[in-house]
């Protein structure tokens, strides 16, 4: 399995438009943050998690020319804007888009993007194939996927476990039911927004606490905002096996290791 960061940012990414910060005027490549977002490369499938504003972007920095899924963790506009891109695929490939999402994200994508959804559609439209995920285990082409229910303050979003990685963006909360799901897990993704109390993201202390607590071999921050730091600084405080995420950053788990 293969995994490229496609977007490692919060929902105003990194610069902020208008910011004057350290960070946002940082010449540090890394310091640039595109929304977030995932590539997945499991036994030849590939497959993203969340098509946020910068999509297209992400997809042709990438080189990405497949797509064979694309999931969904929440309806936040940060996180499926550029739904409408995946007509590139639709295209290429001659077929509708699978995309696997909660029923709530389903209803929300519907209101976004009604006219895919229009009984009378307009050519060359995006064409989707909607699949409706609960907490209970799926597949995409004979790939287990796993999802955690975890709180982004009040509104319920899915992290998504392959194998031995993990992926969990905008969360401040998972019960313990579902850190079940998550142990075990070679590699863990976890949002860290910034240093500051914040209302629906985990703090850098307390992702940092939870991967204390899980206990992966590796972890990576992602979701980061320009208010956590400069890349190099808040790197210099990490524990050894934790990093932070950066955009294009690729990584290889090897579930036989």
């Amino acid at each position: 399995m293969k995994v490229t960061f496609l977007g490692t940012g919060t929902s105003q990414g990194v610069p902020v438009i208008g910011c004057q910060c350290e960070v946002c005027k940082s010449v540090d490549y890394r310091d640039n943050r595109l929304r977030s977002s995932l590539f997945i490369e499991v036994n030849g499938t590939n497959i993203v998690i969340d098509t946020g504003p910068d999509f297209r972007q992400q997809m042709l920095r990438e080189r990405i020319d497949k797509l064979d899924a694309v999931l969904f963790t929440h309806a936040h506009k940060d996180h499926t804007a550029g739904m409408d891109d995946i007509r590139s695929y639709n295209f290429r490939q001659k077929r509708d888009m699978p995309v696997y999402a909660s029923k709530e994200v389903q209803d929300q994508l519907k209101q976004e993007f009604s006219y895919i959804f229009a009984q009378n559609k307009y050519p060359g439209i995006p064409k989707v194939d909607l699949h409706t995920i609960d907490g209970s285990p799926f597949s995409i082409n004979g790939n287990t996927i796993t999802p955690i229910e975890v709180m982004h303050h009040k509104l319920p979003v899915y992290g998504f476990r392959f194998d031995d990685f993990t992926y969990i963006t905008d969360a401040n909360f998972i019960s313990e039911k579902e850190k079940k799901k998550i142990k075990g897990s070679k590699i863990l993704v976890l949002n860290a927004l910034q240093k500051e109390d914040h209302i629906s993201h985990f703090t850098l202390a307390e992702a940092l606490a939870l991967m204390e607590e899980l206990q992966p071999e590796k972890g990576y921050l992602t979701h980061i905002s320009h208010r956590l730091g400069l890349h190099r600084d808040i790197s210099s405080e990490l524990p050894d096996n934790i990093k932070l995420a950066w955009d294009g950053l690729s990584i290889t788990i090897d579930s036989q290791q």
